[in-house]
């Protein structure tokens, strides 16, 4: 074995730059937060071949004199702990290691003039290698320009994705931190085009123009704040969602983060509202003091570790929820808009040429008596008068009129008209008298005349078993009957007439999808929206006037009504407006 030595400085450099320079869109994190904390209100970014060929920031801060330059590329030189206390670190960078990193695996320059000095110093870093700074022609801030990335490691370069994959991470990079910021002005241009250009503005107009058209009208407001903790942003409705978390944004004290405790407070938020597959889209904002987080536990500080991790689950678990509490009812405006969009085309372009058919085919069937027929009558029930009086269309979700196909409820309203899915509606209203029923003590239960067997799989027959006490408190009694088989005794009072054996079956796969780990309130809502899916008002299903109207009410006094428990909306809005643009009169 060779003696221990201490390693070369370019050596030292070039392994740290493993760790916290591992691609393009590690470069454009680094440069940019060294712009946010040299008090910059502009910055512009851009790359070359996904960054790797080149990559430049500039912006207009406090600037460097020629000292300051000299050591900003030196390791562990930093402006940002005067204090040397790492418990009140209150700059996004404070290492000192992100301009040796990268220098010492690129060809660094860096030019750089403080407000108000005469000129401007250049300094470059050419794999490792320093030279001393120079005088150079600069108006007042910086201009960092990092070219051939791993030239001096080209080990690293085979481990990077292709340049349309790298380009992208660097343009969420900087997505990322012009969310937190939205007081400062941001470009971005890939390969000399502009792929954004944001001036400063307010917080949710940069989110309306980060996250598209959309997200503004599907969003809640979020604003909670208790001791230390204040949590701000927005969050998008329960039926104003995505296949994967990508669009979850989550900031700590400015600093952009990826945290699974986080990550998992917001789907506990979201947990008795959205289908388990499905992932909230929003942005998040929590301040706190600096020395109750510790921001030094990730080489690229995308994670953080909290002083009081179940406060700050807590907090934002409590702030979403009153978010969704405020907007009970809402469901998301892109349904209607959607609906609206996809009629145009099909209506609009082939008009003229496709009218004599449909005429011709109407004026027969009126002619032969049998527009009416037998085979088209059950598609529309319409039992309620032509005319209203004005008070029965003041309802938020107005007045029933007709039920479509068995399964719609068309209601007009004094601004339009609403279309309500039946079975999605009454399984949320189901669902949330389960919980209130729960909350007082239990869910009445309805013995069966003659109880039901089930037959199982071996596992699942068990873990259905080992949660009989929990199921018995939502008024499910069950116990063992033979080797895989499960008798079934009480069903939930609420559920009624129900498939029991289709009820059994998917409570067992419920169960099954959440560890024995998992809280036992998480495990109880599942199953509650489960047996309220079952025991719901099913598709195809004759409602007369009286029970359309009495959803429509029962809808509008609970929580939540507007998406059933998967997420899905329960209602769509049409105004009057949205009808005369479907129809060209707008």
């Amino acid at each position: 074995m060779n003696s221990i030595r201490l390693l070369p400085p370019v050596t030292v450099n070039r392994i740290a730059a493993g760790e916290v320079i591992e691609r393009p869109a590690a470069v454009v994190k680094e440069l940019v937060e060294n712009a946010l904390d040299a008090g910059a209100t502009r910055i512009d970014v851009a790359i070359a071949q996904g960054g790797k060929a080149q990559i430049t920031v500039s912006d207009n801060g406090c600037g460097m004199d020629a000292e300051s330059l000299a050591l900003a590329i030196q390791r562990h030189a930093t402006s940002k702990l005067p204090d040397d206390d790492l418990l009140h670190v209150q700059w996004l960078g404070f290492r000192g290691e992100a301009l040796p990193s990268i220098g010492a695996v690129s060809r660094l320059a860096i030019t750089s003039r403080k407000a108000g000095a005469e000129s401007a110093w250049s300094v470059r870093v050419d794999g490792g290698d320093v030279t001393a700074p120079v005088p150079a022609a600069h108006g007042p801030g910086t201009r960092v320009e990092v070219a051939d990335l791993f030239y001096a490691t080209p080990a690293r370069l085979k481990f990077l994705k292709s340049d349309r994959s790298e380009a992208l991470a660097c343009e969420d990079i900087v997505r990322r931190l012009a969310m937190a910021y939205p007081q400062i002005a941001f470009s971005f241009t890939q390969d000399g085009k502009t792929r954004l250009s944001l001036p400063a503005m307010g917080q949710l107009p940069r989110l309306h123009a980060l996250l598209g058209k959309e997200f503004a009208p599907n969003a809640m407001g979020v604003e909670w704040e208790r001791g230390d903790l204040r949590i701000t942003g927005f969050a998008g409705l329960p039926t104003y969602h995505s296949h994967n978390s990508a669009s979850q944004y989550l900031f700590v004290n400015g600093r952009a983060v990826r945290d699974r405790l986080l990550l998992g407070a917001i789907k506990g938020a979201y947990m008795d509202v959205l289908a388990h597959d499905r992932h909230p889209i929003l942005a998040l904002f929590l301040h706190l003091p600096p020395e109750s987080v510790d921001v030094n536990v990730h080489p690229a500080k995308a994670e953080v570790r909290f002083k009081d991790v179940q406060s700050v689950r807590g907090a934002i678990v409590s702030a979403i929820k009153v978010a969704i509490r405020q907007e009970s009812s809402k469901a998301s405006s892109t349904v209607a808009s959607e609906t609206i969009a996809a009629f145009r085309p099909a209506i609009f372009p082939a008009f003229a040429p496709a009218i004599a058919k449909p005429t011709s085919y109407i004026a027969e069937r009126a002619a032969s008596g049998s527009w009416f027929s037998q085979s088209t009558a059950p598609a529309v029930r319409a039992e309620a008068p032509a005319t209203m009086e004005p008070e029965e269309a003041s309802f938020p979700l107005g007045a029933a009129c007709a039920q479509l196909h068995g399964t719609y409820v068309v209601a007009q309203t004094e601004e339009g008209i609403v279309i309500v899915d039946q079975h999605a509606a009454h399984e949320r209203l189901v669902y949330e008298r389960m919980k209130q029923h729960m909350a007082q003590g239990g869910v009445a239960r309805q013995a069966l005349l003659v109880p039901e067997v089930v037959e199982l799989e071996p596992h699942e027959s068990e873990v259905l078993l080992e949660q009989a006490g929990e199921l018995e408190n939502l008024g499910l009694e069950i116990e063992p009957f033979g080797d895989n088989a499960i008798l079934v005794r009480a069903l939930p009072a609420l559920l009624g007439k129900t498939d029991v054996q289709g009820l059994m079956r998917s409570l067992a796969s419920d169960v099954l999808e959440y560890d024995r780990t998992s809280a036992l309130e998480a495990k109880l809502m599942q199953v509650c929206a489960t047996m309220a899916c079952h025991g719901s008002v099913r598709a195809g299903r004759n409602l007369s006037t009286h029970e359309m109207n009495a959803l429509l009410r029962e809808m509008e006094a609970t929580p939540h009504s507007g998406q059933c428990n998967h997420g899905r909306p329960t209602y769509v809005k049409l105004s009057l407006a949205d009808i005369e643009r479907l129809f060209g009169r707008k």
